[in-house]
């Protein structure tokens, strides 16, 4: 079978389907990822061969400078379209599918798979009139959600249809094979004896499995600590439009605690954080999976795949939520009590210490963490769900 695998150019938003990738290449399955921007690079770097679908404009930078906002000029006519539909994302809806279709007609797809969050994907399935594969790429939220799919009705909205009708692919949504959502049962996914389906079409549960990219791993992340290790992180999107305020608070916090503190900021300007406490060890961009299964605590901003990485190591998170759907993985998780939520705009240095102090002496944490790293491991494989799409398209 030729699978074409489609994705938003964004970090967090691909990354999570890259293993589920590998599990289709390594049964057999000829694969090809449609994306653009960094990510073409990121998926060749993963092992994956990639097409670039829009290969014009760095459609992700344009998307973040029209989300800081400090820089309008010269966005382009398709980002205006997209902001006055009420869904950024539909910038990718807008530039990426014509490309993607064209890619999928050429690789000669049998299936298309698509993340929730990318219309261009869904779109394609139906142009080319060949089966589709949804696949929820979030641990914060999910369409099988009622309450966020009445809430964010834009990502089937308009636009799309819109979208559609200029490319002239036919009114109507393609035939789904099923729809995965990756959140384990206590935090929202799918019970394994709990059928579900909406418009006709099954949910399945899928296992999330980490992927961060690959690195040289350095000879500190290979031993144990001495003593408890915290990893901090605010991914690469909080950086770029809020700057490193809550860094600097959250460094000078632990900085004053009897902790290994590893501070994986990438390529964000720590320039205002000044001398690094001791204790703190700057790695720049390291792969999470890299040294997280040897920490105590992740300090994070409840990006998607950072609240679902450690729930996959079972270690308990204190999480500052940004924006977007940062709120809604806080909530998670401290609804699930495997972390602790705190709302960056009114925290300190004293808070943030008598909250690590909780995370790390309360036991109720970090057995709850355990609990939901047992559950995600007894959850279908990605090769399990290659397997059973296969089984249901033959």
């Amino acid at each position: 079978m030729r699978i074409l695998f489609t994705s938003a150019p964004g970090y967090g938003l691909m990354l999570p389907v890259v293993p589920l990738i590998w599990a289709a290449r390594a049964a057999g399955h000829e694969v090809l990822l449609a994306t653009a921007s960094e990510m073409t690079d990121v998926g060749a770097r993963a092992g994956l061969p990639v097409v670039d679908v829009f290969p014009d404009r760095d459609v992700w930078q344009e998307l973040m400078r029209g989300v800081v906002g400090d820089d309008r000029a010269g966005l382009s006519a398709e980002y205006a379209r997209a902001a006055e539909s009420g869904n950024p994302f539909g910038l990718f809806t807008l530039t990426m599918t014509e490309g993607t279709i064209e890619a999928g007609r050429a690789f000669g797809a049998d299936l298309v798979v698509f993340t929730s969050d990318h219309a261009a994907g869904r779109i394609t399935a139906q142009a080319l009139g060949v089966p589709g594969l949804e696949v929820g790429n979030r641990v914060s939220w999910s369409l099988r959600d009622t309450e966020f799919r009445e809430n964010h009705n834009s990502f089937d909205g308009e636009l799309e249809r819109s979208v559609m009708r200029e490319l002239g692919v036919a009114d109507g949504d393609p035939r789904l094979v099923a729809r995965i959502d990756p959140r384990p049962a206590s935090m929202g996914g799918l019970k394994a004896d709990e059928p579900d389906s909406r418009d006709g079409v099954p949910w399945w549960p899928m296992r999330f499995v980490p992927f961060n990219g690959g690195a040289v791993l350095p000879a500190w992340a290979m031993r144990a600590p001495q003593r408890p290790r915290v990893c901090v992180t605010l991914g690469r999107v909080v950086p770029a439009i809020s700057g490193t305020t809550n860094l600097e608070m959250v460094v000078e916090a632990l900085g004053g605690m009897d902790l290994d503190v590893v501070l994986a900021a990438g390529t964000a300007d720590l320039t205002a954080l000044g001398t690094l406490p001791e204790n703190v060890r700057s790695v720049g961009f390291l792969p999470l999976s890299a040294f997280l299964p040897s920490c105590s605590l992740i300090v994070h901003h409840g990006g998607s795949g950072t609240t679902a990485a450690p729930l996959h190591y079972g270690v308990p998170q204190l999480v500052l939520p940004a924006f977007a759907d940062n709120p809604l993985s806080a909530k998670r998780v401290a609804d699930r009590g495997v972390g602790l939520s705190l709302d960056p705009a009114t925290a300190d240095v004293a808070t943030v210490r008598e909250m690590v102090r909780r995370l790390l002496d309360e036991p109720g944490f970090s057995s709850a963490a355990a609990e939901v790293a047992e559950e995600m491991a007894g959850q279908p494989s990605p090769s399990e769900v290659v397997e059973r799409v296969a089984a249901a398209l033959s």
